[in-house]
Order: structure tokens, then sequence, then C-alpha cells
């Protein structure tokens, strides 16, 4: 049984509006945290029901920090339920609050769901995300395809958009090009996850990726029985693809060419 949903659906305290399909996204990644110390922080509080719905099923442990805009919210705050008032969309508010709330175990933007509010949101406060199996999780990014919100299908700097991007970042260890270098992303994020509506980010200290080959050859490595004609087959299919690269072209596959020129 989903304890979330089942929360959710006999709620009569304080609103909740939620999708049914996040609350299996949910329980995925926040079972492991129920009945921890840990330290939640949910952008938008709107009614407050989401913060009590938190509150039973992380247990009293968790303390939980509210981000809104609206001043109102600053009532519904309860035990080790603290509510901030300000904008996800001013950097200088979410950089004045890092300090007050330290590292946070799991992230929850449910704010404007604007595409600027959610991308100014994560730049701010991703860093702030334990870096030891901390959770980031996005959802109503299906407002990067609605205008109204400034989305809209493959519009530049939706949310949509900028994850992919961040989808690109986690592989940055296997690039060839400059456009595309290691950094932050590539070593703290441990995955990212698209859903619908729902993208979420599982952080961990990352080390560059190492292989190795363990027992013995079951046939002769086929490298090297290549002639020196075969082997400068190669090294200019590897030219020619890095050309083809730069200009946004169709790669050729290398295998597959050799192969075809062997049999002329």
């Amino acid at each position: 049984m989903n304890e979330l949903r089942n929360f959710f659906e006999q709620n009569q305290g304080r609103l909740i509006n939620k999708f049914d399909h996040y609350f299996d996204v949910y329980e995925r990644y926040f079972s492991q945290f129920r009945n921890k110390k840990i330290t939640i922080v949910e952008i938008g509080v709107y009614q407050g029901g989401s913060l009590q719905m938190w509150r039973n099923y992380f247990g009293k442990e968790a303390t939980i920090w509210g981000i809104d805009i609206d001043p109102r919210c600053k009532s519904l705050e309860e035990e080790n339920t603290h509510i901030l008032i300000g904008s996800q969309e001013d950097p200088q508010f979410l950089k004045s609050i890092i300090d007050k709330i330290g590292i946070i175990d799991i992230l929850i933007d449910d704010g404007g769901h604007t595409q600027n509010q959610q991308i100014i949101s994560f730049e701010e406060l991703y860093k702030q995300v334990n870096p030891d199996g901390g959770i980031y999780l996005c959802e109503d990014v299906h407002t990067s395809y609605m205008n109204v919100y400034g989305g809209g299908h493959n519009r530049k700097d939706s949310f949509i958009e900028y994850s992919k991007i961040k989808v690109d970042q986690l592989n940055a260890h296997y690039s060839e090009q400059s456009s595309l270098m290691v950094n932050e992303i590539t070593k703290t994020t441990n995955s990212i996850h698209f859903y619908d509506s729902i993208v979420v980010f599982e952080k961990k200290i990352m080390t560059p990726p190492s292989s190795k080959m363990t027992g013995d050859w079951s046939f002769e490595n086929e490298i090297n029985k290549k002639t020196f004609s075969e082997k400068l087959k190669l090294h200019l299919l590897i030219r020619l693809n890095k050309i083809l690269q730069s200009l946004k072209l169709k790669g050729i596959f290398i295998n597959e060419m050799l192969s075809l020129s062997n049999k002329k």
C-alpha cells in the first residue's frame, strides 16, 4: 500500500493538490528516508496540506522547511515545520536561507512552475542537497510545454530542455568535444530520472569511471589481425567522424564502413 496516496485520499486536513501518479514516484525515492533525522524543503506551501502529509509520512524526526511568496503561509508553521517567505525566483533570497536550512536531504520544487523559477531554484539550491544520496525532485514540469508558463515544445530555456543538458553533463567523462566538459553535475549526480511531469536528480559523489577486463579471450582480438591498410582506414574514418560531428551531421559507424570496404 502506498501510504502517501492513502493519506491523500483520506485527507480531511489542509488542502492538497497532486496528480495521482506522483505518489508512486514519491514512494520510490522517499521511502528510504522515513523515520530518520533528515531535512526536507518544499518550495510552494500553498494551503499547507502537503507539509502535513510529509510530516505524517517522514515522522517527527524530520525537519521540514516550506518556502512561499505568500506571507499568509507563515501562519501555517507547526512544530519542527518552518516556513520562509520569499520568491524562489530571487537568487539573493535563496542564498540568504542556505545557512539557516543547512544540508538538504530532500528538495521538492512545487512552486510557481515557471521556467525561470524552476531553473533559478535548481541553480541556487541543488548544491545544498546532500551529496550522499540526497534527492532533488521538480514536479509539474508539464509547464515546460505550456506558453502561459514560458514553455513550449523544444523551447529554449524551458526546465525540460535545461534538464536534458544535465543528462549530457552526467556523461561528460566520455565527451571528446570541448563543448562538454566535466563539471559539478558530473561530479555530484548519480542519476537523472524523467517521469510524466517530474524530473528527479539523485546525488552522489562520483569518481571518474573506470573499466577492466577479467577472464580469457574466447576469440582472437580482431584489432590485432588488421593490416596496416585497414588500420589507416580506421584512423581516417575516425578523423572524418570528427569533422561530421563538428558540422552536426550524422556519423559513420566505423566497423560497418570497414566491413564494406573489405568486400570491394
